[in-house]
């Protein structure tokens, strides 16, 4: 207990993060406006840029909306950047807002017939070579019409289920149990440990395996990523036409990934190769018999509205009928009303794994503006423009994709789109050239940003999300795991953009 008010607030700064971490930070703080009136703004910002991602590579010691909120709030103090240009940011990415807010909610009403249809995949494909391959590629699949995000949330939400299942029985207790704590191991069994620890490695591979899908999908249709249909609509492009002149590359990359996807699992290199415990396997083919016998009339109809309900969802994002958060809502008050649940704290619950993270993406948002404001990124720019015409793909490629390791995509994309779009009109380039550069954008953007979870807004989800603690998947293990990845898609893709064209 503290003994003085100062330690008091000593201990309240940051709750039960390390004490070398709230040191760390409060070095940050104090640091970056020395380092403002001494070295200037630029070098100040690369800084902020630095230790924003500290804040994420730890955010297993503490959750990065609270020191990065705190950097960000600095950032406007010393005048790196205005409240103003940290709202233009927000209301430029306020679509992805609305996708988070809604549509990771509208996923948790749904969550039963999700645990439902995976159950039996996961019981049913007893290869774990083929089940990764079907996870990564269903990923690909469903991103390159919905949204990454979305299939992001769906992946979570099946591994929270699955891991919730098992952690129950793995601490004697049964599978309806309410007050259940997964995150905590104290009342597991020693038993069953072992097995617990297989298959945390086991979920971690599978979500790798489904998160990377996402990208693999995710660049190869205009509705597959946000900066995708910011790009097409610089250019002029529709869904075929952006399809068709992003097939060279995305193809490709598509085949390279699924590749290493099923060469990873047989190698048991990277940290995947983990396979299904059989005691697990064994518990959760009970809870799905269990699950079938104890369901009622009621319980059959809900789950025909939530299979509806993901039909409306699938249609209305295919055909991108209205924006994805609007779609979310409206699964949200389907679900809702026609499963019975009526009560407002059980809707609040919904809410409670994407606000957070919505939270998070704002300040995120906030860094992004420094980076604008400061004009970080107009040097590889300038120099990337300034280099003979057939190697300016590769560059762009290139350029991009490191770019967008540290900062966010769509910000980077839309930044080099604006320029190329700039020496369009000024007659520096030909049209022909300019779609070549916006497919080098756009696949640069996409494939090496998965190598950090700052790199796509997906990675950053599933690092903050409620999956990750419990599975033990820190920034470091996710960077190390999606390495293969990064170079197969990196290297066939920065090939194909300087061959193809």
């Amino acid at each position: 207990m503290p003994n003085s008010v100062f330690a008091g607030f000593t201990q309240n700064f940051l709750g039960k993060a390390p004490v070398w971490y709230k040191q760390v930070i409060l070095l940050f703080l104090i640091a970056n406006p020395v380092v403002m009136y001494t070295l200037g703004p630029g070098v100040t910002g690369w800084l902020l840029i630095a230790e924003f991602i500290f804040t994420l590579a730890m955010a297993l010691k503490c959750y990065p909306l609270l020191p990065g909120g705190l950097l960000a709030v600095e950032s406007l103090l010393i005048g790196l950047t205005t409240a103003d240009a940290v709202y233009h940011e927000v209301l430029t990415n306020f679509p992805v807002i609305l996708l988070l807010m809604f549509m990771v909610a509208g996923i948790y009403f749904m969550k039963e017939l999700l645990l439902v249809t995976f159950t039996q995949i996961l019981v049913g494909v007893r290869s774990k070579s083929a089940l990764s391959m079907l996870f990564c590629s269903a990923a690909a699949l469903l991103s390159a019409f919905l949204d990454a995000l979305t299939v992001t949330a769906v992946i979570i939400s099946v591994a929270v289920g699955f891991f919730s299942v098992y952690h129950k029985v793995a601490s004697g207790k049964g599978y309806q149990q309410k007050d259940h704590n997964a995150n905590s191991d104290e009342e597991v069994i020693e038993l069953h440990r072992g097995d617990l620890e297989n298959f945390r490695a086991f979920l971690r591979s599978l979500l790798m395996h489904g998160a990377i899908g996402t990208a693999l999908g995710g660049v190869a249709t205009m509705v597959g990523e946000p900066q995708n249909l910011l790009i097409a609509k610089v250019v002029g492009w529709d869904f075929i036409g952006f399809f068709l002149h992003m097939a060279p590359v995305s193809v490709p990359v598509l085949v390279a990934g699924l590749a290493t996807c099923w060469a990873l699992e047989k190698l048991r290199w990277f940290g995947y190769g983990g396979r299904l415990p059989k005691p697990v396997r064994q518990v959760l083919e009970e809870f799905a018999e269990n699950e079938r016998s104890r369901r009622t009339k009621a319980d059959q109809a809900a789950l025909w509205v939530q299979a509806i309900a993901a039909g409306i969802l699938v249609c209305g994002l295919a055909f991108h009928i209205a924006e994805v958060g609007l779609i979310g809502l409206l699964v949200i008050i389907l679900v809702t009303s026609f499963t019975g649940v009526t009560d407002e704290h059980q809707i609040g619950k919904a809410f409670q794994e994407s606000l957070p993270f919505t939270s998070l993406l704002v300040v995120f948002f906030a860094v992004v503006a420094v980076i604008h404001e400061q004009h970080l990124f107009k040097p590889v720019i300038d120099y990337v423009l300034s280099l003979p015409e057939h190697q300016q793909p590769g560059m762009f490629f290139i350029a991009n994709g490191l770019l967008s390791m540290i900062s966010d995509n769509v910000f980077v994309a839309t930044v080099y789109i604006s320029e190329v779009k700039q020496a369009l009109e000024a007659g520096s380039i030909s049209y022909e050239h300019f779609q070549t550069l916006a497919v080098a954008i756009n696949t640069g953007t996409n494939l090496p940003s998965v190598a950090t979870p700052n790199g796509q807004a997906a990675f950053l989800f599933l690092l903050t999300s409620a999956i990750a603690p419990l599975v033990r998947l820190s920034y470091g293990r996710m960077v190390i795991m999606a390495l293969p990845y990064t170079v197969v898609m990196g290297g066939v893709g920065l090939y194909m953009v300087t061959h193809a064209f």
